[in-house]
């Protein structure tokens, strides 16, 4: 024979529990779903987001990354401040290609500016307009190869070399003057690492 428990008799101040209303029922079964939604599905849709921005990010990173050559546009404020390659305002017509490896890094800039632009551009490099020499083309063979920079007519052309002590910059600047009021000036800003 089986001992059956005593069962516990209700306290006799609490009423009987009440069934649960359809109305209430169906109000905690949507609360119960938000919250479910909430959890799970707003880090979900974070995760979806910041993916397609990181794949995005990498996409743009490895296209300027792999450039072989001038790009338009501006380089960063971090590589004009390094290489100490000021350019003035207003200027058009800018690109640009860095290179690097373990000996040598290379920022090569090209613009298109006015006369108080060019003015600026050589004062806040730390040179004057006296120190171009005309008929001057300081940027090698090599440079221009890499660039694609022909300095053949029209002309004329002035050119200096800016040499400096490590870890400074030296900037090679070849001017083309065949119009005097927009000069098109071509950088190369080499440094060592």
């Amino acid at each position: 024979m089986t001992m059956s428990l005593p069962r516990q008799a209700a306290p006799p101040d609490e009423p009987p529990p009440r069934p649960e209303d359809r109305r209430h029922r169906n109000r905690r079964r949507a609360l119960t779903l938000l919250i479910i939604v909430l959890l799970i599905g707003v880090p979900a849709g974070y995760l979806v987001i910041s993916a397609n921005q990181s794949r995005n990010s990498g996409k743009d990173k490895e296209a300027k990354y792999s450039a072989t050559g001038l790009t338009a546009g501006y380089p960063s404020k971090v590589q004009r401040r390094l290489y100490q390659v000021p350019i003035p305002h207003p200027a058009d017509r800018v690109a640009y290609y860095e290179t690097n490896n373990w000996k040598t890094s290379r920022l090569y800039v090209q613009f298109r500016t006015t006369q108080p632009g060019l003015e600026t551009f050589l004062t806040a490099m730390g040179v004057s307009r006296s120190d171009l020499k005309r008929g001057e083309i300081s940027v090698g063979a090599r440079d221009r190869r890499v660039t694609g920079w022909t300095f053949a007519d029209p002309g004329p052309w002035w050119g200096l070399h800016h040499g400096q002590k490590n870890p400074a910059p030296t900037q090679d600047v070849v001017v083309n003057m065949s119009n005097p009021v927009l000069p098109m000036v071509y950088v190369v800003s080499r440094t060592v690492p």
